[in-house]
C-alpha cells in the first residue's frame, strides 16, 4: 500500500458513519412502523422485533461467505458493496410505503453488511506488530464516538419527519462509499489470497469448537444469557420510554447519546483502572451484579429521571465482559485464539437472532390492550432474571475450575 494513514482514516471513518447511521434510525424506528401499519406502540414492538430478526438471520448466515470472498477478490470490492448495500437499505427505509419494503431493506443489509468484519480484517492487512493493538482501538472509539452522535441527531432529524433520519443515514453512507471508490487502496496482495472454500463459510461450524473445551462451556452460557438479556434494552428501549413516560424521537436520542457516553467512559477509561484492582474473577461478578440491578431499575422506573439514573449501575456492568474476554482467550493456546473469536461473534449473531423477538414480544404481550397485567418494564424484568442466572452459572463455573485469576 502507498499511504497506511489515508487507509486508516477512511476505515475509521467507515465504522463510525456505519454505528452512526444505525443510531441515526434507532429513535424514529416506532414512530415509522407505527406510520406503516396503522397500530399501537405495543403492535409496532413486535414487527421491530421481527425486523432486527431478519436482519440478525441474514448477517449470520452471509457474513461469513462476505468475509470468505474478501479473501479471495480483496477486501476494497467487498467493503464498497457492503457500504453500496446500506445506503440502498436506507433508502428503502426512507421511502417504503409499505411494511413489506422494511423487511425487504432490512433483508439487503444483513446480506450486503459485512463492512465491520471486512474493515476489521482491513485493519489487520495494513498494520505492523506493534501497532495491530493500537489500531484495533479505533474500532471501539469509532463505535463509542457513533452511538453518542448517531442517536442525538436522529432524534432530532425526527422532529421534522420520520423518514428523514434515513434519508441523512443513505447520504452519509453514499458519500462513504464514493470516498472509497475513488480514494481507497486495496490492502490484500494478491500472494496472500486464497481460493473462495464454502466449507469454510458455514455459521455454524465455528461454534462447535466452543464444544472442545468443556472448562469454557459455562462461561460460554453465560455469555449467552448476558447477550440475551442485552436485547432488553437494544430492542425496547425506544419502544419503553415512549410507552412509559411519552418520551419524543429528540428525548429518546439524548438518553441513547447518555447511553454511548457512558460505554465510552467506562469501556475506554475505568476498566483499565477498575478491573486490575478488582481482578478478572471479581471483575465478572461485580459487573454481573451491576447488570442485575441497572435492569431491575429499568423495569420499575416511574419517571424518566430514573433511566438515567439506572444506567449508570447498567453500563458500569460492562467491567465484565472484558474479564470473561480475558478467561476465555486464556485458556486456548495462541494458534486458535482466532478460531475461538470467531466462535465467540458467532454467538453473539445467534444472540441476535433469539433476543429482540423474545423481548418485543415480552412488551407487545403486556402493553397490549387486552395484557392480564399492564407491565411496560416486563422485558426488563426478564433480562434481570437472565443475568441473576448468567451470575450464577459464571460462579459455578469460576468456582468449580478454580481458574487462576
Amino acid at each position: 500500500m502507498s499511504s497506511r494513514n489515508p487507509a486508516m482514516g477512511f476505515i475509521f471513518a467507515t465504522l463510525l458513519i456505519d454505528v452512526t447511521g444505525l443510531g441515526i434510525i434507532i429513535p424514529v424506528f416506532p414512530t415509522l412502523i407505527q406510520e406503516l401499519t396503522g397500530g399501537s406502540l405495543s403492535e409496532a414492538s413486535e414487527y421491530g422485533g421481527w425486523l432486527l430478526f431478519s436482519f440478525a438471520i441474514m448477517q449470520f448466515l452471509f457474513a461469513p461467505v462476505l468475509g470468505n470472498l474478501s479473501d479471495q477478490y480483496g477486501r476494497r470490492p467487498v467493503l464498497l458493496l457492503s457500504l453500496f448495500g446500506f445506503a440502498l437499505d436506507y433508502l428503502l427505509l426512507a421511502f417504503a410505503p409499505t411494511i413489506v419494503w422494511l423487511f425487504i431493506g432490512r433483508i439487503i443489509a444483513g446480506i450486503m453488511g459485512a463492512s465491520i468484519t471486512t474493515a476489521t480484517a482491513y485493519i489487520a492487512d495494513i498494520s505492523t506488530p506493534e501497532k495491530r493493538a493500537q489500531n484495533f482501538g479505533m474500532v471501539g472509539a469509532a463505535f463509542g464516538l457513533g452511538f453518542i452522535i448517531g442517536p442525538v441527531i436522529g432524534g432530532l432529524l425526527g422532529e421534522y419527519g420520520s423518514r428523514i433520519p434515513f434519508l441523512a443515514a443513505a447520504g452519509l453512507t453514499f458519500v462513504n462509499f464514493l470516498y472509497g471508490y475513488f480514494i481507497l487502496p486495496e490492502s490484500l496482495a494478491k500472494s496472500d489470497r486464497r481460493k473462495f472454500d464454502i466449507r469454510r463459510a458455514n455459521p455454524f461450524g465455528s461454534l462447535k469448537m466452543l464444544r472442545a473445551y468443556p472448562i469454557i462451556s459455562g462461561m460460554v452460557i453465560s455469555l449467552l444469557l448476558i447477550y440475551i438479556a442485552s436485547h432488553a434494552v437494544q430492542s425496547t428501549w425506544s419502544f419503553f420510554t415512549m410507552e412509559q413516560f411519552s418520551w419524543s424521537e429528540a428525548q429518546v436520542g439524548y438518553s441513547l447519546g447518555f447511553v454511548g457516553l457512558l460505554v465510552a467512559i467506562v469501556q475506554g477509561g475505568l476498566i483499565r483502572v477498575i478491573n486490575p484492582k478488582l481482578g478478572t474473577k471479581n471483575s465478572v461478578l461485580v459487573g454481573m451484579v451491576l447488570y442485575v440491578i441497572g435492569l431491575a431499575f429499568f423495569a420499575f422506573a416511574s419517571s424518566g429521571w430514573m433511566m438515567y439514573a439506572a444506567l449508570i449501575p447498567y453500563c458500569l456492568g460492562g467491567i465484565s465482559g472484558p474479564a470473561i474476554q480475558g478467561i476465555l482467550s486464556g485458556q486456548v493456546p495462541a494458534n486458535e485464539q482466532g478460531e475461538l473469536q470467531g466462535a465467540l461473534t458467532s454467538l453473539v449473531s445467534l444472540t441476535s437472532i433469539i433476543g429482540p423477538v423474545m423481548m418485543t414480544t415480552i412488551f407487545a404481550t403486556f402493553t397490549a390492550k387486552d395484557a392480564p397485567i399492564y407491565f411496560p418494564g416486563a422485558a426488563f424484568l426478564t433480562a434481570s432474571v437472565l443475568a441473576v442466572f448468567s451470575l450464577l452459572f459464571a460462579m459455578r463455573t469460576l468456582n468449580k475450575n478454580r481458574l487462576s485469576l
